[in-house]
């Protein structure tokens, strides 16, 4: 089964490579350039096991989520259940970085695909964070617009559907200082929202914020996770 789920795995990757080099899909562009964002910053290592793919807890892993040929697929529908039965919540697909920290300065790489039709579900947090809160910051899209929180008039990237963008969210834990950059450009710059102990999450997260998709969906690749004791000042 194993050798099976690999072959149509190579098999989707030449279908997308052929049809990208005949109509220049818009899939197969990289994103923008980082530049020198992981500059002074080392790369945390990470094996697999500390990738934790949160789905919902009546579903086989294989009906929500689709690693391939270094793009990790993400969906999830409204209708979904939360990821335990004994915990509520909004259905999602994400993954939890299993590396927790609590001083530093620590930054998030990745790029992400947004599907067009996307629309309500955060794509990208860092959680954590006093109480009211949960989260330090949180990336969701709503119809093409990636925003902070649920805040329409905050946007940080526009028409990010069917489009490779690299994200780069830096945190720094002293200051409650968190930073995110779109391609390269810094496109946002918030206070944190305290807490003691913080780690990342990639995927698809519904939000019940205005109006959300049926479906939700994101494709992630070249996450790496950077840190460094302080920022200079």
């Amino acid at each position: 089964m194993a050798g099976s789920s690999s072959s149509l795995c190579s098999l989707l990757l030449l279908l997308v490579a052929a049809a990208a080099a005949v109509l220049s899909l818009p899939y197969a562009a990289n994103a923008g350039s980082s530049r020198q964002l992981t500059t002074g910053f080392s790369r945390v290592m990470l094996n697999e096991s500390q990738f934790v793919v949160q789905k919902p807890y009546d579903l086989p892993l294989n009906e929500r989520y689709d690693p391939c040929g270094g793009v990790r697929r993400f969906w999830v529908f409204a209708t979904d259940k939360p990821i335990s039965a004994t915990r509520p919540g909004y259905p999602r697909t994400e993954i939890k970085v299993d590396k927790v920290y609590s001083s530093g300065v620590w930054q998030f790489e990745g790029d992400v695909y947004v599907p067009w039709g996307t629309s309500g579900a955060s794509v990208m947090q860092i959680f954590g964070a006093d109480k009211p809160h949960a989260s330090t910051v949180m990336l969701p899209v709503y119809d093409g617009q990636l925003t902070y929180y649920h805040n329409l008039t905050r946007v940080v990237a526009d028409r990010v559907y069917d489009r490779w963008i690299r994200l780069n969210v830096v945190h720094d834990v002293a200051a409650e200082n968190v930073t995110v950059f779109v391609d390269g450009e810094r496109r946002l710059e918030v206070p944190g929202h305290g807490g003691k102990e913080h780690y990342f999450k990639f995927g698809v997260y519904t939000q019940g914020f205005h109006n959300h998709s049926h479906r939700m969906e994101a494709h992630w690749k070249n996450v790496a996770i950077y840190t460094k004791p302080y920022a200079r000042r």
